[in-house]
């Protein structure tokens, strides 16, 4: 199953000019935990798809709420570089998406 499948929101966005959020937010108890014990869902997995370092990606997760926030630096220096596609983060929440989980 993809990330897209299990959860109900997927969306990204910076939290200031060089840090990228992703939240996550399910409708059960049960696909929460379901992505949350996944072996593919890891900080390590994560840095992969972003080529990021993996000790930079954080998973927050917010039980009482069926909800995840990842955090980790932007994959372009900072928002509104040379090179930078998606000024606001908000389009970085793909790759994640298809994550089978």
């Amino acid at each position: 199953m993809r990330l897209y499948d299990a959860a109900e929101i997927i969306r990204s966005k910076n939290a200031g000019p060089f840090t990228l959020t992703i939240d996550l937010i399910f409708n059960s108890p049960a696909d929460y935990e379901y992505v949350l014990n996944s072996p593919a869902f890891t900080s390590a997995r994560i840095a992969a798809i972003y080529r990021v370092e993996p000790t930079s990606v954080h998973i927050h997760s917010f039980q009482r709420v069926l909800a995840m926030k990842i955090a980790m630096p932007r994959p372009v220096a900072s928002s509104g570089s040379p090179g930078d596609t998606d000024v606001y983060g908000s389009q970085q929440h793909f790759p994640l998406a298809e994550l089978e989980v």
